[in-house]
């Protein structure tokens, strides 16, 4: 993994002491809570509706055990014992005191970490899939582009004030795991006949109160060629991009505006002023930064082990976990692990304790070369793990709670944190993802059902990416009470579809209900090994919406 230079450590250190005079100001009072805000946006601090909540920053989700550790000291001593990962592959704190921020981010500091553009109209955390570097089906490490985009993205001060927030994932696998069509700029990178590494580029996705899937707007762009259209698109649309609502102020409400060619256009002149300029990539820069991400030192292991078949043969519980949570490895021998944050209704989905992220940390070294990845779906992945040692990393994440087999299951759920701890939202998010999750305790029977993704969000921003949910469920406010609209339909991946309402929405303790009898008329329509999607795509929403509707009671 990438570990930082001088000039990183340096500008980090010096928010840090920045940050901290600042936060001093305001303890003392020469600071209003008004005139902090845009400064502790700039660091990650967030406002809730209890404490302060802190977003660190987890650059392409990648983590060494040490900042793992790090994690884990910071949410029991400065938090109440744990953290939440995120689906854009960061962690937060919900319980933070603002006197106390300086020293946090100055452990952070230490272990390389910061909690930079993680908020406010920037370029955020730069995103790609949990198993970069090591899925079977991967075409192209993403990861060398992804750092050189940090990098270049990092306190540039032409982007520093953008009409809104901003995205990037890139994705180089045969599935696309990094839901590259949602982000306002999505990266496909791959290689032409000749070898050379080439992008597929995607611009105007984006879900929330507009959901829209973003659209090519060129295909094989010169790898070198990378920072400066990255470029070209951000200036076209700070000069363009509306600033009077920010409703209306993504990039992708521009792109619909324009139309997907005149948009591309107006790309294309800006691109030819700047093509050839300094910000075009050399071969010695590209190998520089991919140099830290050189495989590690393997064994040479036979794919076939035979203890390991054994295992399997006697244990069914081990032979559901490493169908569901293990996912091939381009070198044999090896695996890439997924240990599920989602264990049912006892804890909230993304959440992971202090005791658990020390665990984390101590079985990246102890099984893999002491790396860890934050996975879109908020899951922790194991991206090295010698087959032969897969059966006691089960018992032990067992012990924790950290080995549910249920990863793309129906309670693989991805929640935001919802009314509980967000200001924004209009409901909460946590107790509809345990009440479906207590309805669905049967792992058998969530076998049996095969993949199903259940996204939840607390309000139209669309953290929890409901859009996208094969099932997506929204709350909203009626009144002053709590309800919950359902969508039907959605997909990631490649075949990325927007999920469509169903009808009225439902109160909160009729959700779960509503959710079996989505899946039982899916369970009485679908064929052969049909995927919950795939039958949606073949009977339309018609069936399911007239079972969930033949009794439920609706909102007016």
């Amino acid at each position: 993994m990438y570990h930082y230079d001088e000039y990183d450590r340096a500008l980090v250190h010096e928010r840090v002491a920045q940050f901290r005079d600042q936060v001093q100001r305001r303890m003392s009072g020469e600071l209003s809570e008004e005139e902090l805000l845009p400064l502790r946006l700039q660091n990650g601090l967030y406002l809730q509706k209890h404490a302060y909540m802190l977003r660190v920053a987890i650059p392409y989700g990648t983590l060494s055990a040490a900042q793992m550790r790090t994690l884990a000291r910071i949410a029991r001593e400065h938090d109440r014992g744990y953290g939440h990962f995120t689906t854009r592959q960061n962690i937060q704190f919900n319980w933070i005191e603002l006197e106390q921020v300086p020293d946090i981010l100055a452990l952070l500091a230490e272990v390389d970490m910061h909690a930079i553009q993680t908020s406010g109209n920037c370029v955020r955390n730069i995103t790609t899939e949990a198993f970069a570097g090591v899925a079977a089906d991967e075409l192209l490490d993403p990861r060398p582009l992804a750092e050189i985009l940090r990098q270049w993205s990092t306190v540039n001060p032409e982007f520093l004030f953008l009409p809104r927030k901003f995205k990037i994932a890139l994705c180089s696998a045969e599935e696309d795991r990094a839901a590259i069509m949602m982000h306002d700029i999505g990266l496909y990178l791959y290689r032409d006949a000749q070898g050379e590494m080439l992008l597929r580029v995607m611009v105007g996705g984006g879900l929330g109160r507009t959901p829209i899937l973003g659209q090519q707007i060129r295909e094989a762009l010169p790898w070198r060629h990378l920072l400066s259209y990255v470029e070209a698109i951000l200036r076209v649309y700070n000069r363009w991009g509306r600033r009077d609502n920010k409703y209306k102020a993504r990039i992708k409400i521009l792109v619909k505006a324009l139309g997907i060619e005149a948009f591309a256009e107006e790309v294309e002149r800006e691109w030819q002023h700047i093509k050839e300029g300094p910000a075009e990539l050399t071969e010695a820069e590209y190998q520089r930064v991919a140099s830290a991400f050189q495989p590690p030192r393997y064994e040479a292991l036979a794919d076939v082990d035979l203890g390991f078949g054994t295992q399997l043969a006697e244990e069914p519980a081990f032979a559901r976990w490493v169908e569901r949570n293990v996912l091939a490895h381009k070198v044999p021998g090896y695996a890439a692990v997924t240990l599920s944050t989602k264990p049912g209704p006892d804890a909230p989905p993304g959440d992971v304790t202090a005791e658990q992220m020390e665990a984390l940390a101590d079985w990246s070294e102890r099984f893999g070369f002491g790396e860890l990845r934050i996975a879109h779906e908020q899951n922790v992945v194991l991206p090295d793990v010698r087959k032969r040692d897969l059966h006691a990393l089960w018992r032990e994440a067992a012990a924790q709670g950290l080995a549910t087999p249920n990863v793309g299951l129906l309670t693989d759920i991805i929640a935001c944190p919802g009314g509980d701890y967000c200001a924004l939202a209009n409901a909460k998010s946590i107790p509809i993802a345990q009440s479906i999750q207590q309805r669905f305790l049967d792992l058998d029977y969530l076998h049996d059902l095969g993949d199903i993704s259940l996204n939840i969000s607390g309000c139209m921003n669309a953290c929890g990416h409901r859009h996208i949910g094969n099932i997506g469920i929204l709350g909203v406010d009626k009144n002053g009470s709590e309800w919950y609209q359902i969508t039907l339909g959605g997909a990631q991946g490649k075949a990325s579809a927007l999920g469509k309402v169903i009808g009225p929405s439902f109160a909160a303790e009729e959700v779960p209900e509503v959710i079996e009898r989505i899946v039982q008329t899916f369970v009485d329509y679908r064929e052969a090994d049909e995927r919950f999607v795939d039958t949606f795509q073949r009977i339309g929403l018609e069936p399911f919406k007239e079972r969930v509707y033949a009794a439920a009671e609706v909102a007016p």
